[in-house]
Protein backbone atom coordinates (compact mmCIF):
# COMPACT_ATOMS: atom_id res chain seq x y z
CA UNK A 1 0.00 0.00 0.00
CA UNK A 2 1.63 3.37 -0.87
CA UNK A 3 0.97 5.56 1.53
CA UNK A 4 -0.19 8.82 -1.34
CA UNK A 5 -3.18 6.52 -2.06
CA UNK A 6 -6.74 6.62 -0.47
CA UNK A 7 -6.29 3.62 2.01
CA UNK A 8 -3.14 4.86 3.62
CA UNK A 9 -4.73 8.34 4.08
CA UNK A 10 -8.04 6.24 5.70
CA UNK A 11 -5.59 3.99 7.75
CA UNK A 12 -3.89 7.17 8.89
CA UNK A 13 -6.80 9.05 9.63
CA UNK A 14 -8.69 5.75 11.83
CA UNK A 15 -5.57 5.05 13.53
CA UNK A 16 -4.97 9.02 14.88
CA UNK A 17 -8.00 9.06 15.67
CA UNK A 18 -8.26 5.75 18.27
CA UNK A 19 -4.68 7.02 19.15
CA UNK A 20 -5.95 9.81 20.74
CA UNK A 21 -9.36 8.35 21.77
CA UNK A 22 -8.22 5.28 23.95
CA UNK A 23 -6.78 5.28 26.87
CA UNK A 24 -2.85 6.28 26.38
CA UNK A 25 -2.04 2.74 27.85
CA UNK A 26 -3.67 1.30 24.37
CA UNK A 27 -1.49 3.71 22.12
CA UNK A 28 1.15 1.22 21.39
CA UNK A 29 -1.86 -1.46 20.69
CA UNK A 30 -3.68 0.68 18.35
CA UNK A 31 0.06 0.92 16.44
CA UNK A 32 0.07 -2.63 15.96
CA UNK A 33 -3.30 -3.04 15.36
CA UNK A 34 -2.85 -0.54 12.35
CA UNK A 35 0.50 -2.44 11.48
CA UNK A 36 -1.41 -5.14 10.90
CA UNK A 37 -3.97 -3.71 9.35
CA UNK A 38 -1.29 -2.45 6.54
CA UNK A 39 0.46 -5.28 6.15
CA UNK A 40 -3.03 -7.18 5.28
CA UNK A 41 -4.29 -4.95 2.90
CA UNK A 42 -0.85 -4.76 1.14
CA UNK A 43 -1.19 -8.81 1.21
CA UNK A 44 -1.60 -11.16 4.33
CA UNK A 45 1.40 -13.22 3.19
CA UNK A 46 3.53 -10.08 4.15
CA UNK A 47 2.33 -10.12 7.44
CA UNK A 48 3.20 -13.64 7.93
CA UNK A 49 6.96 -13.23 6.87
CA UNK A 50 7.30 -10.06 9.46
CA UNK A 51 5.95 -12.45 12.79
CA UNK A 52 8.44 -15.47 11.59
CA UNK A 53 10.99 -12.23 11.78
CA UNK A 54 9.72 -10.66 14.87
CA UNK A 55 9.12 -14.25 16.70
CA UNK A 56 12.68 -15.66 16.01
CA UNK A 57 14.28 -12.81 17.13
CA UNK A 58 12.26 -11.98 19.98
CA UNK A 59 12.61 -15.58 21.43
CA UNK A 60 16.64 -15.65 20.29
CA UNK A 61 17.20 -12.17 22.44
CA UNK A 62 15.45 -13.54 25.30
CA UNK A 63 17.03 -16.81 25.27
CA UNK A 64 20.35 -14.87 25.21
CA UNK A 65 19.11 -12.75 28.22
CA UNK A 66 18.53 -16.27 30.05
CA UNK A 67 22.11 -17.59 29.29
CA UNK A 68 23.22 -13.99 30.45
CA UNK A 69 21.05 -13.94 33.96
CA UNK A 70 22.17 -17.38 34.19
CA UNK A 71 25.59 -16.43 34.31
CA UNK A 72 25.79 -13.89 36.58
CA UNK A 73 24.09 -15.66 38.88
CA UNK A 74 26.35 -18.59 39.02
CA UNK A 75 29.66 -16.38 38.67
CA UNK A 76 28.89 -15.49 42.61
CA UNK A 77 29.96 -19.17 43.90
CA UNK A 78 32.34 -20.59 40.97
CA UNK A 79 36.03 -20.25 42.07
CA UNK A 80 38.45 -17.53 40.24
CA UNK A 81 40.15 -19.55 37.99
CA UNK A 82 37.19 -21.15 36.61
CA UNK A 83 35.56 -17.97 35.64
CA UNK A 84 37.62 -17.17 32.66
CA UNK A 85 36.32 -20.21 31.10
CA UNK A 86 32.67 -20.56 32.20
CA UNK A 87 32.28 -16.51 30.49
CA UNK A 88 33.91 -18.23 27.06
CA UNK A 89 31.68 -20.98 27.11
CA UNK A 90 27.97 -19.25 28.05
CA UNK A 91 29.31 -16.81 25.50
CA UNK A 92 29.65 -19.59 22.67
CA UNK A 93 25.88 -20.23 23.40
CA UNK A 94 24.91 -17.40 23.08
CA UNK A 95 26.59 -16.64 20.00
CA UNK A 96 24.94 -20.29 18.65
CA UNK A 97 21.43 -18.68 19.46
CA UNK A 98 22.41 -15.48 17.73
CA UNK A 99 24.18 -17.33 14.51
CA UNK A 100 20.60 -19.50 14.27
CA UNK A 101 18.54 -16.37 14.24
CA UNK A 102 20.62 -14.82 11.83
CA UNK A 103 21.08 -17.71 9.23
CA UNK A 104 17.24 -18.27 9.41
CA UNK A 105 16.28 -14.35 8.65
CA UNK A 106 19.32 -13.44 6.29
CA UNK A 107 18.50 -16.68 4.92
CA UNK A 108 14.81 -15.52 3.76
CA UNK A 109 16.17 -12.35 2.77
CA UNK A 110 18.68 -13.69 0.23
CA UNK A 111 15.93 -16.57 -0.73
CA UNK A 112 13.56 -13.57 -1.92
CA UNK A 113 16.27 -11.09 -2.93
CA UNK A 114 18.48 -13.19 -4.78
CA UNK A 115 18.13 -16.50 -5.74
CA UNK A 116 17.16 -15.08 -9.36
CA UNK A 117 20.31 -13.38 -9.51
CA UNK A 118 22.40 -16.63 -8.02
CA UNK A 119 20.48 -19.03 -10.82
CA UNK A 120 21.76 -16.47 -13.03
CA UNK A 121 25.41 -16.42 -11.95
CA UNK A 122 25.37 -20.40 -11.83
CA UNK A 123 23.85 -20.93 -15.53
CA UNK A 124 26.64 -18.67 -16.51
CA UNK A 125 29.55 -20.86 -14.81
CA UNK A 126 27.66 -23.76 -16.24
CA UNK A 127 27.74 -22.85 -19.83
CA UNK A 128 31.62 -22.30 -19.49
CA UNK A 129 31.75 -25.72 -19.33
CA UNK A 130 28.82 -26.46 -21.48
CA UNK A 131 26.71 -28.21 -18.75
CA UNK A 132 22.83 -27.99 -18.53
CA UNK A 133 21.50 -25.31 -16.86
CA UNK A 134 19.62 -24.83 -14.02
CA UNK A 135 15.85 -24.51 -14.76
CA UNK A 136 14.63 -21.30 -12.63
CA UNK A 137 11.04 -22.77 -11.50
CA UNK A 138 10.75 -19.45 -8.34
CA UNK A 139 7.87 -17.26 -9.13
CA UNK A 140 8.67 -15.55 -5.68
CA UNK A 141 7.00 -12.09 -4.60
CA UNK A 142 9.44 -10.55 -2.16
CA UNK A 143 7.86 -9.52 1.32
CA UNK A 144 6.81 -5.85 1.86
CA UNK A 145 9.16 -4.37 3.09
CA UNK A 146 11.82 -7.13 4.12
CA UNK A 147 15.07 -5.39 3.71
CA UNK A 148 14.15 -2.45 6.38
CA UNK A 149 12.32 -5.17 8.54
CA UNK A 150 14.94 -7.81 8.75
CA UNK A 151 17.98 -5.81 9.15
CA UNK A 152 16.21 -3.37 11.83
CA UNK A 153 15.43 -6.95 13.83
CA UNK A 154 18.91 -7.97 13.08
CA UNK A 155 20.52 -5.12 14.57
CA UNK A 156 18.41 -5.31 17.43
CA UNK A 157 19.90 -9.32 18.17
CA UNK A 158 23.32 -7.96 17.50
CA UNK A 159 23.43 -5.39 20.29
CA UNK A 160 21.75 -7.73 22.40
CA UNK A 161 24.52 -10.33 21.99
CA UNK A 162 27.05 -7.22 22.96
CA UNK A 163 24.85 -6.59 25.70
CA UNK A 164 24.26 -2.72 25.41
CA UNK A 165 20.63 -3.89 26.35
CA UNK A 166 18.36 -5.93 27.98
CA UNK A 167 15.99 -8.02 25.91
CA UNK A 168 12.61 -6.73 25.57
CA UNK A 169 10.02 -8.99 27.52
CA UNK A 170 6.68 -8.07 25.54
CA UNK A 171 6.35 -10.50 22.79
CA UNK A 172 3.55 -7.89 21.17
CA UNK A 173 5.77 -4.67 22.11
CA UNK A 174 8.58 -5.81 20.57
CA UNK A 175 6.73 -7.08 17.14
CA UNK A 176 5.28 -3.91 17.04
CA UNK A 177 8.93 -2.15 16.99
CA UNK A 178 9.46 -4.84 14.06
CA UNK A 179 6.41 -3.91 12.00
CA UNK A 180 5.43 -0.14 13.21
CA UNK A 181 3.90 0.64 9.89
CA UNK A 182 5.13 4.08 8.97
CA UNK A 183 8.83 3.36 8.84
CA UNK A 184 8.87 -0.53 7.02
CA UNK A 185 8.46 -0.22 3.46
CA UNK A 186 11.40 2.56 3.22
CA UNK A 187 12.62 3.01 6.82
CA UNK A 188 14.19 4.84 8.69
CA UNK A 189 15.98 1.53 9.91
CA UNK A 190 15.81 2.34 14.07
CA UNK A 191 17.42 1.56 16.78
CA UNK A 192 15.32 -0.43 19.22
CA UNK A 193 16.83 1.77 21.97
CA UNK A 194 15.41 5.05 20.20
CA UNK A 195 12.34 3.76 18.65
CA UNK A 196 10.57 1.67 21.97
CA UNK A 197 10.80 4.77 23.82
CA UNK A 198 9.20 6.68 21.57
CA UNK A 199 6.60 4.03 20.78
CA UNK A 200 5.56 3.13 24.09
CA UNK A 201 5.69 6.09 26.01
CA UNK A 202 2.28 8.07 26.35
CA UNK A 203 1.61 10.85 24.53
CA UNK A 204 -0.91 13.62 24.40
CA UNK A 205 -2.69 15.64 21.48
CA UNK A 206 -0.11 18.36 21.57
CA UNK A 207 -0.98 21.44 19.68
CA UNK A 208 2.45 22.11 18.44
CA UNK A 209 3.25 18.75 17.54
CA UNK A 210 -0.02 19.01 15.38
CA UNK A 211 0.67 21.28 13.33
CA UNK A 212 4.34 20.76 12.71
CA UNK A 213 3.15 17.31 12.05
CA UNK A 214 0.76 18.32 9.44
CA UNK A 215 3.44 21.36 7.60
CA UNK A 216 5.88 18.41 7.22
CA UNK A 217 3.22 16.05 5.33
CA UNK A 218 2.08 18.94 3.20
CA UNK A 219 5.60 19.30 2.02
CA UNK A 220 6.67 15.86 1.82
CA UNK A 221 3.70 15.05 -0.66
CA UNK A 222 4.20 18.01 -1.98
CA UNK A 223 7.85 16.81 -3.12
CA UNK A 224 6.34 13.58 -4.36
CA UNK A 225 3.29 14.08 -6.19
CA UNK A 226 4.57 17.73 -7.77
CA UNK A 227 8.30 17.08 -7.93
CA UNK A 228 8.95 13.69 -8.26
CA UNK A 229 6.13 12.46 -9.78
CA UNK A 230 6.62 15.12 -12.71
CA UNK A 231 10.24 13.63 -13.06
CA UNK A 232 9.34 10.03 -13.41
CA UNK A 233 7.77 9.46 -16.83
CA UNK A 234 10.25 11.89 -18.21
CA UNK A 235 13.61 10.21 -16.63
CA UNK A 236 12.40 7.06 -17.55
CA UNK A 237 11.65 7.61 -20.74
CA UNK A 238 15.07 9.09 -20.96
CA UNK A 239 16.69 6.28 -19.67
CA UNK A 240 14.89 4.09 -21.83
CA UNK A 241 15.43 5.84 -25.00
CA UNK A 242 19.12 7.63 -24.45
CA UNK A 243 20.73 6.41 -27.43
CA UNK A 244 18.51 8.31 -29.39
CA UNK A 245 19.69 11.64 -27.75
CA UNK A 246 22.70 14.08 -27.62
CA UNK A 247 25.21 13.92 -24.38
CA UNK A 248 23.62 16.85 -22.97
CA UNK A 249 19.82 15.72 -22.86
CA UNK A 250 21.32 12.48 -21.83
CA UNK A 251 23.62 14.45 -18.78
CA UNK A 252 19.95 17.05 -18.02
CA UNK A 253 17.97 13.72 -17.70
CA UNK A 254 20.67 12.61 -14.87
CA UNK A 255 20.62 15.34 -12.91
CA UNK A 256 16.59 15.77 -13.16
CA UNK A 257 16.80 11.69 -11.60
CA UNK A 258 19.39 13.44 -9.06
CA UNK A 259 16.41 15.59 -8.04
CA UNK A 260 14.07 13.12 -8.35
CA UNK A 261 15.35 10.69 -6.25
CA UNK A 262 15.83 13.45 -3.35
CA UNK A 263 12.40 14.52 -3.67
CA UNK A 264 10.52 11.11 -3.92
CA UNK A 265 12.82 9.69 -0.50
CA UNK A 266 12.80 12.89 1.23
CA UNK A 267 8.88 13.37 0.43
CA UNK A 268 8.47 9.82 1.70
CA UNK A 269 10.89 10.96 4.72
CA UNK A 270 8.63 13.73 5.79
CA UNK A 271 5.23 12.32 5.15
CA UNK A 272 5.76 9.35 7.45
CA UNK A 273 8.03 11.20 9.81
CA UNK A 274 5.03 14.20 10.23
CA UNK A 275 2.60 11.33 11.00
CA UNK A 276 4.40 10.62 14.00
CA UNK A 277 5.14 13.56 14.74
CA UNK A 278 1.38 14.37 15.29
CA UNK A 279 1.10 11.99 17.38
CA UNK A 280 4.08 12.68 19.62
CA UNK A 281 6.80 10.19 18.08
CA UNK A 282 10.19 11.01 16.82
CA UNK A 283 11.79 8.93 14.77
CA UNK A 284 15.61 9.13 13.50
CA UNK A 285 16.08 11.90 10.28
CA UNK A 286 17.33 10.07 7.14
CA UNK A 287 18.34 13.22 5.20
CA UNK A 288 20.78 16.47 6.51
CA UNK A 289 20.55 18.43 2.89
CA UNK A 290 22.96 15.84 1.51
CA UNK A 291 23.56 18.10 -2.02
CA UNK A 292 25.72 20.19 -0.23
CA UNK A 293 28.11 17.74 0.89
CA UNK A 294 31.63 18.58 0.35
CA UNK A 295 32.70 15.22 -0.52
CA UNK A 296 31.31 11.56 -1.47
CA UNK A 297 31.86 10.74 1.93
CA UNK A 298 30.17 13.68 4.09
CA UNK A 299 27.27 13.38 1.25
CA UNK A 300 27.26 8.97 2.48
CA UNK A 301 26.50 10.71 5.95
CA UNK A 302 24.28 13.06 5.42
CA UNK A 303 21.75 10.52 2.79
CA UNK A 304 19.60 7.60 3.80
CA UNK A 305 21.36 8.16 7.66
CA UNK A 306 20.11 5.10 8.99
CA UNK A 307 21.01 3.09 6.46
CA UNK A 308 24.37 4.14 6.74
CA UNK A 309 24.97 4.13 10.29
CA UNK A 310 23.84 0.63 10.62
CA UNK A 311 26.25 -0.67 8.09
CA UNK A 312 29.20 1.26 9.73
CA UNK A 313 27.64 -0.15 13.08
CA UNK A 314 27.24 -3.90 12.27
CA UNK A 315 29.36 -4.62 9.04
CA UNK A 316 32.25 -1.57 9.01
CA UNK A 317 33.22 -1.51 12.68
CA UNK A 318 33.01 -5.07 13.45
CA UNK A 319 35.74 -5.78 10.46
CA UNK A 320 37.89 -2.53 10.87
CA UNK A 321 38.52 -3.79 14.60
CA UNK A 322 38.57 -7.19 14.19
CA UNK A 323 42.50 -8.97 15.01
CA UNK A 324 41.90 -10.48 11.77
CA UNK A 325 42.13 -6.81 10.30
CA UNK A 326 45.29 -5.53 12.66
CA UNK A 327 47.24 -8.52 11.87
CA UNK A 328 46.72 -8.34 7.95
CA UNK A 329 47.40 -4.56 8.37
CA UNK A 330 50.76 -5.65 10.17
CA UNK A 331 51.50 -7.86 7.15
CA UNK A 332 51.34 -4.62 4.83
CA UNK A 333 53.77 -2.77 6.80
CA UNK A 334 56.39 -2.83 3.56
CA UNK A 335 53.89 -0.56 1.48
CA UNK A 336 54.03 2.06 3.65
CA UNK A 337 53.15 3.20 7.48
CA UNK A 338 50.01 5.55 5.89
CA UNK A 339 48.54 2.27 3.84
CA UNK A 340 48.92 0.05 6.74
CA UNK A 341 47.37 2.47 9.06
CA UNK A 342 44.38 2.96 6.78
CA UNK A 343 44.51 -1.06 5.18
CA UNK A 344 41.71 -2.46 8.19
CA UNK A 345 39.39 0.96 7.15
CA UNK A 346 40.12 0.07 3.32
CA UNK A 347 39.07 -3.83 3.69
CA UNK A 348 35.80 -2.68 5.69
CA UNK A 349 34.91 -0.29 3.26
CA UNK A 350 35.50 -2.65 0.39
CA UNK A 351 33.08 -5.13 2.09
CA UNK A 352 30.62 -2.71 3.30
CA UNK A 353 29.96 -1.09 0.13
CA UNK A 354 29.76 -4.48 -0.99
CA UNK A 355 27.16 -5.62 1.01
CA UNK A 356 25.03 -1.85 0.26
CA UNK A 357 25.23 -2.44 -2.80
CA UNK A 358 23.89 -6.13 -3.22
CA UNK A 359 21.11 -4.78 -0.20
CA UNK A 360 19.61 -2.19 -2.83
CA UNK A 361 19.48 -4.99 -5.34
CA UNK A 362 20.33 -7.99 -6.69
CA UNK A 363 22.39 -7.44 -10.30
CA UNK A 364 25.84 -6.56 -11.33
CA UNK A 365 24.65 -2.77 -11.97
CA UNK A 366 24.04 -2.30 -7.96
CA UNK A 367 27.17 -4.45 -6.97
CA UNK A 368 29.38 -1.85 -9.09
CA UNK A 369 27.66 0.82 -7.69
CA UNK A 370 28.21 -0.07 -4.61
CA UNK A 371 31.75 -0.91 -5.18
CA UNK A 372 32.42 2.82 -7.19
CA UNK A 373 31.20 4.38 -3.68
CA UNK A 374 33.37 2.86 -1.77
CA UNK A 375 36.14 3.22 -4.22
CA UNK A 376 36.02 7.19 -3.99
CA UNK A 377 35.42 6.97 -0.21
CA UNK A 378 39.13 4.60 0.27
CA UNK A 379 40.95 6.92 -2.46
CA UNK A 380 39.78 9.51 -0.46
CA UNK A 381 41.03 8.04 2.86
CA UNK A 382 44.48 6.92 1.18
CA UNK A 383 45.36 10.44 -0.63
CA UNK A 384 44.25 12.57 2.57
CA UNK A 385 47.92 13.89 3.36
CA UNK A 386 48.05 14.63 -0.25
CA UNK A 387 45.06 16.61 -0.54
CA UNK A 388 46.15 18.29 2.85
CA UNK A 389 49.91 19.06 1.27
CA UNK A 390 48.71 20.05 -2.33
CA UNK A 391 46.26 22.67 -0.34
CA UNK A 392 48.85 23.87 1.62
CA UNK A 393 50.73 24.75 -1.56
CA UNK A 394 48.24 25.80 -3.23
CA UNK A 395 46.73 28.26 -0.74
CA UNK A 396 43.18 27.22 -0.57
CA UNK A 397 41.44 28.97 1.80
CA UNK A 398 39.16 25.45 2.90
CA UNK A 399 36.53 27.49 4.27
CA UNK A 400 36.05 30.27 1.54
CA UNK A 401 32.61 30.65 -0.35
CA UNK A 402 34.39 29.70 -3.49
CA UNK A 403 35.99 27.00 -2.36
CA UNK A 404 33.00 25.35 -0.53
CA UNK A 405 30.84 25.88 -4.17
CA UNK A 406 33.25 24.13 -5.95
CA UNK A 407 33.42 20.88 -3.62
CA UNK A 408 29.61 20.60 -3.42
CA UNK A 409 29.35 21.16 -7.01
CA UNK A 410 32.20 18.44 -7.56
CA UNK A 411 30.25 16.32 -5.04
CA UNK A 412 26.76 16.38 -6.63
CA UNK A 413 28.10 15.58 -10.31
CA UNK A 414 30.18 12.81 -9.18
CA UNK A 415 26.88 11.18 -7.03
CA UNK A 416 24.81 11.93 -9.86
CA UNK A 417 27.08 9.79 -12.50
CA UNK A 418 27.33 7.14 -9.82
CA UNK A 419 23.43 7.26 -9.27
CA UNK A 420 22.05 6.52 -12.59
CA UNK A 421 24.68 3.36 -13.22
CA UNK A 422 21.91 0.62 -11.66
CA UNK A 423 18.76 2.88 -12.27
CA UNK A 424 19.18 2.82 -16.46
CA UNK A 425 18.31 -1.19 -16.07
CA UNK A 426 21.52 -3.85 -16.58
CA UNK A 427 25.28 -2.78 -15.89
CA UNK A 428 25.73 -2.51 -19.49
CA UNK A 429 22.54 0.03 -19.76
CA UNK A 430 24.35 2.23 -17.22
CA UNK A 431 27.44 2.65 -18.49
CA UNK A 432 26.62 2.78 -21.72
CA UNK A 433 24.34 6.26 -20.45
CA UNK A 434 27.42 7.65 -18.92
CA UNK A 435 29.51 7.04 -22.17
CA UNK A 436 26.21 8.66 -24.09
CA UNK A 437 26.80 12.09 -21.98
CA UNK A 438 30.78 12.13 -23.07
CA UNK A 439 30.42 10.66 -26.54
CA UNK A 440 27.41 12.33 -28.32
CA UNK A 441 28.84 15.54 -29.20
CA UNK A 442 25.33 16.70 -31.34
CA UNK A 443 24.50 20.10 -30.73
CA UNK A 444 20.28 19.96 -30.07
CA UNK A 445 18.97 23.18 -32.42
CA UNK A 446 15.65 23.62 -30.09
CA UNK A 447 14.34 23.34 -26.31
CA UNK A 448 12.25 20.41 -27.96
CA UNK A 449 15.48 18.56 -29.09
CA UNK A 450 17.62 19.38 -25.63
CA UNK A 451 14.93 18.04 -23.36
CA UNK A 452 12.67 15.62 -25.55
CA UNK A 453 11.47 13.78 -23.08
CA UNK A 454 9.46 16.70 -21.26
CA UNK A 455 7.57 17.34 -24.63
CA UNK A 456 6.28 13.19 -24.29
CA UNK A 457 4.04 14.79 -21.42
CA UNK A 458 4.37 18.54 -22.15
CA UNK A 459 2.02 20.36 -19.44
CA UNK A 460 2.77 23.87 -18.51
CA UNK A 461 1.41 23.66 -15.26
CA UNK A 462 3.61 20.60 -14.36
CA UNK A 463 6.71 22.60 -15.08
CA UNK A 464 5.56 25.80 -13.15
CA UNK A 465 5.23 23.21 -9.67
CA UNK A 466 8.14 21.50 -11.05
CA UNK A 467 10.32 24.86 -11.11
CA UNK A 468 8.90 25.99 -7.76
CA UNK A 469 9.63 23.15 -5.66
CA UNK A 470 12.90 23.11 -7.23
CA UNK A 471 13.72 26.26 -5.94
CA UNK A 472 11.73 25.69 -2.58
CA UNK A 473 13.65 22.60 -1.74
CA UNK A 474 16.96 24.67 -2.29
CA UNK A 475 15.63 27.68 -0.36
CA UNK A 476 14.47 25.40 2.53
CA UNK A 477 17.91 23.51 2.51
CA UNK A 478 19.52 26.68 2.83
CA UNK A 479 17.43 27.89 5.63
CA UNK A 480 17.62 25.07 7.36
CA UNK A 481 21.86 25.91 7.70
CA UNK A 482 20.57 28.02 10.74
CA UNK A 483 17.36 26.46 12.23
CA UNK A 484 14.45 24.79 11.42
CA UNK A 485 12.24 26.26 8.67
CA UNK A 486 9.23 25.22 10.64
CA UNK A 487 10.88 27.64 13.30
CA UNK A 488 10.82 30.44 10.92
CA UNK A 489 7.79 29.84 9.07
CA UNK A 490 5.52 29.68 12.21
CA UNK A 491 6.86 32.89 13.16
CA UNK A 492 4.94 34.30 10.13
CA UNK A 493 1.42 36.00 10.86
CA UNK A 494 -1.19 33.40 11.17
CA UNK A 495 -3.42 34.48 8.36
CA UNK A 496 -0.02 34.20 6.12
CA UNK A 497 0.69 30.94 7.20
CA UNK A 498 -3.05 29.54 6.64
CA UNK A 499 -2.86 31.19 2.75
CA UNK A 500 0.75 29.60 2.58
CA UNK A 501 -0.58 25.96 3.33
CA UNK A 502 -3.77 26.01 1.67
CA UNK A 503 -2.21 27.37 -1.46
CA UNK A 504 -0.20 23.66 -0.96
CA UNK A 505 -3.14 21.62 -0.26
CA UNK A 506 -5.11 23.29 -3.31
CA UNK A 507 -1.93 22.24 -5.64
CA UNK A 508 -1.64 19.11 -4.48
CA UNK A 509 -5.47 18.19 -4.29
CA UNK A 510 -5.75 20.01 -8.36
CA UNK A 511 -2.52 18.90 -9.77
CA UNK A 512 -0.24 16.99 -7.79
CA UNK A 513 -3.14 13.80 -7.65
CA UNK A 514 -3.19 13.59 -10.97
CA UNK A 515 0.71 13.22 -11.27
CA UNK A 516 0.24 9.71 -8.87
CA UNK A 517 -1.46 8.17 -12.41
CA UNK A 518 1.15 6.56 -14.00
CA UNK A 519 4.17 7.44 -11.85
CA UNK A 520 4.64 4.78 -10.03
CA UNK A 521 4.97 4.19 -5.95
CA UNK A 522 8.47 5.71 -4.09
CA UNK A 523 11.57 4.84 -5.68
CA UNK A 524 13.17 3.41 -2.64
CA UNK A 525 10.20 0.84 -1.69
CA UNK A 526 11.68 -1.31 -4.17
CA UNK A 527 15.03 -2.03 -2.44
Amino acid sequence: MSITTLSFLLLMAGTLVLYFALPKKCQWVVLLAASFVFYAIGGIQYLAFVVITATSIYFAGRVMGRISEKQKEALKEIPKEEKKEFKLKNKRKRKAVMLAALLLNIGILCYFKYIHFFLEQVNALLSLFKAQPINDVFSLLVPLGISFYTFQAVGYLADVYWGYYKPEKNYFKFLLFVSFFPQMTQGPISDFEQLSKELFTEHKLDYKNFSWGCQRMIWGFFKKLCVANVLSPWVTDAFANYQNYTGISTLIAAFMYSIQIYADFSGYMDIICGLCEVMGINLAENFDRPYFSRSVAEYWRKWHMTMGAWFKKYIYFPIAMSNSSRKLAKKTAKLGRHFSTTFPATLALLVTWMATGLWHGASWAYIVWGLVNGLFLILELWLKPFYAKSKSTLKINEEGKPWIAFQMVRTFILVTFIKVIPEVGTLKDGLGFLANIFTNHSIPHSISQLVPFVFTDLRIVNIATLFFGVCAMIVISVVQYKNSFRYYFNKLPKALRILILSTFIMVLITYGVQNTWGAGGFLYANF
